[in-house]
């Protein structure tokens, strides 16, 4: 019997064993059959032992495959921006819209020109005072160039209201891009 075979089995806490139960445990064991092998399974073996990487070439391919893809994405969704810009202008002018009118219900007319969008936020301590003044909104919300949006009360393309818009892209009111209230 092989000092090894033996030894895993002693155990210094464990009880003496019998000796012929060792020997027969490490004697027997399962028989061997030949392992009948496909050709193909050398062939295998030998192209993955020889080719266990990328080649250069290959990656290059996927890096433009990738980049391929990334800008069909980017053309695709390029025009959905500015269709998304647009929308968010026509949202928040619509709340602001909606906010002046319950500020003019509550007080008999709008905020002046001076007073601007900040009297839905704080009360105005100019004239015309309101006289039931209360916060309509947490803030003034900004156009999606993070401008703030404009108001111009009698308004200049609304003689019997007010105007209300975002500057537009070039962020400079009284050009061709402002989106305002007169616009629908």
């Amino acid at each position: 019997m092989s000092p090894l075979k033996f030894a895993a089995w002693n155990f210094n806490s464990a009880p003496a064993a019998d000796p012929k139960l060792i020997t027969q445990a490490t004697q027997t064991t399962a028989p061997t059959y030949p392992m009948k092998r496909s050709p193909l399974h050398s062939t295998l073996r030998s192209n993955i032992s020889r080719r266990s990487g990328f080649t250069l070439i290959e990656i290059m391919m996927v890096v433009m495959i990738i980049g391929l893809l990334a800008g069909v994405a980017a053309y695709t969704l390029g025009d959905n921006l500015g269709v998304a810009k647009d929308t968010k202008i026509k949202s928040d002018l619509q709340t602001i819209q909606t906010q002046l009118m319950v500020y003019e219900s509550m007080n008999g007319f709008p905020p002046s020109t001076e007073q601007g969008l900040k009297a839905l936020v704080q009360q105005p301590s100019s004239s015309p005072a309101p006289r039931n003044w209360r916060q309509l909104l947490k803030e003034v919300p900004l156009d999606p160039w993070g401008m703030e949006y404009q108001y111009v009360a009698p308004g200049r393309r609304n003689a019997d209201s007010y105007d209300l818009f975002s500057a537009g892209k070039d962020r400079t009111a009284g050009t061709d891009d402002d989106l305002g209230n007169w616009r629908k």
